[in-house]
């Protein structure tokens, strides 16, 4: 499937945020998931499927000092 992560277009296997999410290594990390201009809750990222086409944009917080 084909969507946009970070404005870059990207193929995945993954079904749902929770998935891509794991695929990148950032569980247990703090980010954020935006789909479509919408903000989606951690919660719900196992139920939030991914679409050809979406607009996907995670960010994480980087450490430093």
């Amino acid at each position: 499937m084909s969507f946009f992560l970070n404005g870059q277009a990207t193929e995945t296997a993954c079904q749902n945020l929770l998935q891509l999410v794991h695929s990148m290594g950032l569980e247990n990390k703090r980010f954020a998931v935006e789909l479509n201009e919408m903000i989606i809750p951690k919660s719900r990222l196992e139920n939030t499927l991914i679409q050809p086409k979406d607009r996907i944009e995670i960010i994480h917080a980087v450490g430093g000092g």
